[in-house]
């Protein structure tokens, strides 16, 4: 019985130390992300004598929701005509691309092209590559089907493409819907913690960056020279970022130029965008870790490359610890394990610490920190840390799935579009994913969780009380939601 509790405790331990680690790094990121706002408003460059040729790709598959506001959105960019090619690569098998030949008519003067591939293969990264073959421009923006780019997009992003050395701008996500429910609030929290603190630090300090999968604008060359879009993650902007980073193209990210997008408004639809980020990121993380630690690249930007490839391990590491971690409170209980074991233990928490005032600045971020806003955050932080930690099975399935090479078909995240339609997203038309077996499981782990608090009140042995209460409450929250917007059979 030592053993096993002493191998418990190990593993606890491990798994918070990661956990430790990682917060390091990001709290390296908020320092680098401050000094960089100390700085003050970077010089925009001056507008190119002649604007130069850029096609604007649009991947679309089976998007009748949002398809014709993206046209509208994409139609009324402030750019020269002639110099402008809109590519929408329709890999559509519904009625979208009868839409899509409608809505473009009402836009004669526009070289809008309506590309159509013999097949899917390759998904997205596929009908990103077939359309690179077509492109005429020597900039290629891209846009998923749910932004809504602002007229003045490619006017602030072009002219910094003046440095020769620059491959590709990536611009900041806003959120359409952020204020529809609690999940979309909860998202948007995250999203700005990346869009603001992460991003910004990163490239600060010219470290490895992600062009975002939308909301950005390439340069050809720089695709074709790191070897073009490639499918073998789910993951392919992530993927590409990497190896043309690595043939020394250098990034840029604006977070002052802003693309409105959606964000999934169920959680069913927002499972579906986590596991495809997730599990792609770990397959970037085989494909890409042991290039980037043998490369030249300074020790700095190789340990922010690993924490950045190594991201989602962090809800590996959380499913793990909180597992351990119930054995260990039963021998705490019974007095089986030495006090300073659970005191190394309390110093690993301080990971959670950093993490927590990465997103406290993100959230204050141009707003002002009146009393009304510190107490909404104090009371949407802790719900949006208990539903994440309510993620981890869900995420850490996908991220053993990356990295042991299991494959999976690019499962697209449904759109909505609410905001311009009468009905509700129960009535969505793609909302028809049935509801897997792991969220059975984090109903029972929520009950397990719940079960354990409970018990340690009752024990009058509150150390890890916190800490299972989050996860008994954000477990069954995931398991609620999940019930609800997953279709029935």
């Amino acid at each position: 019985m030592t053993l096993l509790l002493i191998l418990c405790a190990l593993i606890y331990g491990i798994a918070m130390l990661f956990i430790l680690l990682y917060s390091m790094a990001q709290a390296h990121l908020l320092y680098r992300f401050r000094l960089f706002r100390r700085l003050g408003k970077r010089a925009a460059p001056p507008a190119p004598e002649v604007w130069p040729a850029v096609t604007v790709q649009l991947p679309v598959y089976n998007e009748k929701y949002v398809v014709e506001r993206l046209i509208d959105s994409v139609a009324a960019l402030d750019y020269p005509a002639d110099k402008l090619e809109v590519q929408l690569l329709d890999d559509s098998d519904d009625e979208t691309s009868e839409i899509i030949k409608i809505k473009i008519k009402q836009y004669p003067h526009l070289n809008l092209r309506h590309i159509r591939r013999p097949d899917r293969s390759g998904f997205k990264a596929g009908a990103l590559k077939y359309g690179l073959a077509l492109a005429q421009g020597e900039f290629i923006a891209i846009f998923d089907a749910d932004f809504t780019p602002q007229p003045d997009f490619l006017k602030q992003t072009i002219p910094y493409f003046a440095n020769a050395k620059l491959g590709m701008v990536q611009t900041r996500w806003t959120h359409l819907n952020k204020d529809y429910s609690i999940l979309t609030r909860l998202q948007a929290l995250a999203l700005d913690a990346h869009f603001f603190v992460e991003q910004v630090g990163r490239n600060s300090q010219h470290a490895f960056i992600n062009f975002n999968g939308t909301g950005g604008v390439w340069r050809k060359a720089t695709i074709l020279d790191a070897g073009n879009w490639q499918d073998d993650t789910l993951t392919e902007d992530l993927d590409l970022s990497y190896r043309a980073q690595l043939k020394d193209w250098q990034f840029l990210y604006l977070p002052e130029v802003e693309s409105p997008a959606e964000l999934p408004p169920v959680m069913s639809a927002l499972k579906s965008q986590q596991f495809r980020w997730t599990k792609g990121g770990a397959e970037s993380a085989v494909k890409h870790l042991g290039t980037v630690l043998r490369s030249g690249k300074p020790l700095r930007t190789k340990y922010h490359a690993l924490a950045h490839l190594l991201n989602s391990a962090v809800f590996v590491a959380l499913l793990v610890a909180s597992v351990a971690s119930i054995p260990l409170l039963w021998a705490k209980v019974h007095n089986l394990l030495p006090s300073g074991a659970y005191e190394a233990a309390a110093v690993m928490l301080l990971g959670f610490v950093v993490i927590s005032l990465v997103y406290f600045q993100a959230n204050f971020l141009g707003k002002s920190m009146g009393m009304h806003r510190v107490l909404g955050f104090l009371l949407y932080y802790p719900l949006f840390l208990s539903v994440s930690m309510g993620m981890a099975l869900h995420n850490a399935v996908a991220v053993w799935e990356g990295w042991t090479g299991r494959k999976s078909p690019f499962i697209r995240t449904p759109k909505f579009n609410l905001e311009a339609r009468q009905h509700t997203w129960q009535e969505n038309f793609y909302r028809n994913m049935q509801m897997p077996f792991t969220t059975y499981l984090e109903g029972l782990l929520g009950l397990l969780f719940l079960a354990v608090a409970i018990w340690s009140v009752v024990q009058q042995e509150y150390v890890m009380l916190i800490f299972h209460s989050m996860l008994a409450l954000g477990y069954l929250l995931v398991f609620y939601h999940s019930a609800l917007s997953y279709r029935r059979t």
